[in-house]
């Protein structure tokens, strides 16, 4: 039997249906091969940061998954596509993003990939929905979740209200 790590997920999106495409997208990280959805935070909203385009709604999984980092985030990108994520700038808007913050102890630095997440301790709108499901978590070489958001400077992030 293949080993599983735990793996965070952070879900993105400010065009279209975002709830929509947030939703679709844990059901489908959900239903990928050995990989179980083990938490979901609530959904946030936030302006966008270093991007464009309207606000953005956010939420981090956790999962347990025999998917290595690399397997793992090349099936993260394959929804993104099926979604119509395109990448036509750093940046873009966009209907939906997937990003693989933390596999296990894992400790990459590729042109592909870098884990822990290179930004994730900068970003309230990671920061909060992490701390929801993982508040106690250690982020390798940067300390806890808790530590990391006191740390911030203010960004306004706010749990979605459904209209």
């Amino acid at each position: 039997m293949e080993s599983e790590a735990g793996a965070f997920i952070g879900l993105g999106s400010n065009l279209g249906e975002r709830a929509g495409h947030l939703e679709d997208a844990l059901r489908e990280i959900a239903a990928l091969p050995g990989t179980t959805l083990v938490a979901r935070s609530s959904l946030y909203e936030s302006a966008p940061f270093e991007a464009g385009g309207g606000d953005y709604l956010n939420a981090v999984a956790r999962v347990r998954t025999s998917l290595d980092a690399l397997a793992l985030l090349h099936a993260l990108q394959a929804i993104e596509a099926r979604h119509g994520r395109d990448r036509l700038y750093a940046n873009a808007p966009r209907t939906l993003d997937l990003d693989l913050l933390l596999h296990g102890e894992s400790r990459q630095a590729t042109p592909e990939l870098t884990l822990p997440h290179p930004r994730l301790h900068e970003r309230a709108f990671v920061l909060l929905p992490l701390a929801e499901i993982a508040p106690g978590l250690r982020i390798l070489g940067r300390g806890t979740v808790d530590d990391l958001l006191r740390a911030l400077g203010p960004q306004h992030v706010a749990r979605f209200a459904k209209p």
